[in-house]
């Protein structure tokens, strides 16, 4: 079929910091090298900017005032300062408090914000310096010929859910590059092609990650006083499992609220979503939100395997930046200023590349070069195994983030990393015989509508949308679910997707089947880590389907 096909400079796939930074940062030099102006190009899933961007989020500004030093005159959404640090260890019906706040912990100098708003006002930064911004175009597949990227082919519009055009059929352009950045974020699909093709994830540790659960409530304003930054650590994870919680005071009576669990956990009836409403139920959380409301909700996966899981960062024609490069330090819980850096630094490399007319990786190389010698490493590397320790249980993992802070590294060797689907227990081998036919785990929280709710409710408040009629954009090998998957491991998609997308319902002639409620999908992806047999495959929907983060 004929497609329309655009030629630009740069293309940048990805609308979030990373993606955002690293076009301003190509405007910025532009200005000030001259020269004939390149063109170039941002392309979005989202249908406008934020919508789709989701973190806790506590920004450290490090970056944002080298990018934009002005930002403060420019009116920068920065939410609240950071007042004070807390951090407890819960027990079932108590609590403990830190007595000091460890330094990753300690936030002074930093804002509590909403990533949305932020990333919004970062695209009105770009698109005033005259780069394109197309919302909505998800880029389905990535162009690569003779081993080298050349561009992105954009999702195709109008197809019904048997892949058949519709009336109103449009076929994806081809947007074809001399550099394309891969901004696409945490598990990001098209990197994924790059991991597949190209090897880019050779000789790397295997990336791991978690998944983030968040919700903003309203509770009455004189509760907590905002700046107010607290995390937990304990219950009700288990000394296997790797977590806890934040809990951000936003002002206005406005908090931010979620519960971050590592995607390697072993227990195949673990439910994370069930986790986080039991948290909630603690005396100490449940008196900060009795009274009070809740606005969003939402879910991500994050990038918590550390420096030595980032793929290689150049090929042929791309550089790699942000989360789709596993740029997060899982110790501070912050990964928004290094995203914002990488793709700075990713921006001055393509320009000198393009200005060289050599855009082999050869030339791109020099993008790895610069994040080695920038804040990005000096921040990771010194925590680059803490991660991996945890997999050893909290003391250990413990221990090791102790070692790593008072050595800056040195005292803590670098250790092997799983991924996290290789985790995963049978549920024979993890519970024995007993329980090999239990479906539904025995400590699912009460859901009481006020303070725990229900995964359908939950995808409610996250605002997704999605066209029932289009191809689904959850690609799984169906055989495996109703034949081995719920002997083995007793469906654990029902359960570790946090907003009812997987259900096993009746086949009809005394079995199950597996049922997609695609349209309750709120991108986290983390179906497309955790799945034991790796069957589960997250594409992009059709252009501006999904989440609605308005302020998350």
């Amino acid at each position: 079929m004929e497609r329309e096909t655009l030629d630009v400079d740069v293309l940048i796939v990805g609308g979030g910091p990373a993606g955002l930074s690293a076009a301003l940062r190509l405007a910025q030099i532009q200005k000030a090298k001259g020269g004939e102006p390149l063109a170039i190009a941002v392309i979005e899933k989202a249908p406008e900017a934020g919508k789709h961007q989701l973190s806790g989020a506590l920004l450290d500004p490090s970056t944002l005032k080298d990018l934009i030093p002005d930002f403060e005159s420019k009116g920068a959404p920065l939410g609240t300062p950071v007042d004070n640090d807390n951090i407890y260890f819960l027990t079932e019906g108590g609590k403990f408090r830190l007595p000091i706040t460890p330094p990753p912990f300690q936030n002074h100098g930093n804002y509590i914000i909403s990533l949305a708003n932020f990333t919004k006002w970062l695209a009105s930064q770009v698109e005033a310096e005259g780069i394109d911004l197309f919302w909505g175009f998800p880029g389905q597949y990535v162009l690569i010929e003779n081993g080298r990227v050349v561009g992105v082919r954009c999702g195709d519009r109008g197809l019904d859910k048997e892949g058949k055009p519709k009336g109103a059929f449009e076929p994806g352009a081809d947007i074809r590059a001399k550099v394309t950045i891969f901004a696409d974020g945490v598990r990001g699909h098209l990197t994924k092609q790059l991991y597949r093709y190209l090897q880019i994830g050779a000789g790397a540790e295997p990336p791991q990650f978690a998944i983030g659960i968040k919700e903003l409530w309203d509770i009455p304003k004189d509760r907590l006083k905002p700046g107010m930054v607290i995390h937990t650590l304990g219950y009700p994870l288990r000394e296997e499992e790797f977590g806890g919680s934040w809990l951000y005071a936003m002002g206005d009576g406005r908090i931010s609220i979620g519960f971050v669990v590592g995607l390697e956990y072993r227990d195949p009836l673990f439910d994370p979503h069930a986790a986080f409403q039991h948290f909630k139920r603690h005396p100490f959380i449940s008196s900060i939100l009795e009274g009070g409301s809740i606005v969003r909700y939402g879910a991500k996966a994050l990038p918590e395997g550390g420096w030595n899981t980032q793929p290689q960062l150049f090929v042929d024609g791309a550089l790699i930046v942000g989360d789709a490069a596993n740029f997060v330090n899982s110790m501070r819980l912050k990964g928004i200023h290094l995203a914002m850096r990488s793709g700075m630094l990713a921006a001055e490399t393509a320009f000198d590349a393009i200005r060289a007319t050599d855009t082999s990786s050869n030339t791109l190389a020099a993008y790895k070069s610069r994040v080695d010698g920038s804040a990005i490493k000096t921040e990771l590397y010194p925590v680059r195994s803490v991660h991996q320790a945890f997999g050893a249980g909290l003391i250990a993992g413990s221990a090791a983030a102790g070692l790593a802070m008072f050595s800056k590294g040195l005292l803590v060797p670098d250790l092997h990393g799983h991924a996290g689907h290789k985790q995963m227990r049978t549920i024979e081998s993890y519970y024995g015989l007993a329980k090999r036919d239990i479906l539904v785990p025995s400590n699912a929280a009460p859901i009481d509508r006020k303070i725990t709710f229900d995964k359908v409710t939950g995808a409610h408040y996250s605002g997704t949308h999605h066209d029932e009629n289009q191809p689904v954009h959850l690609q799984v090998h169906t055989e495996v679910c109703h034949s081995i998957c719920g002997s083995e491991y007793g469906h654990p998609c029902v359960r570790f997707c946090p907003a009812n997308v997987y259900e096993m319902v009746d086949n009809g002639t005394g079995g199950l089947r597996l049922q997609i409620n695609a349209s309750n999908c709120v991108h986290c992806k983390t179906c497309d880590i955790m799945d034991p047999y790796g069957v589960i495959n997250w594409v992009a929907p059709e252009g501006g389907e999904g989440p609605s983060y308005d302020g998350m």
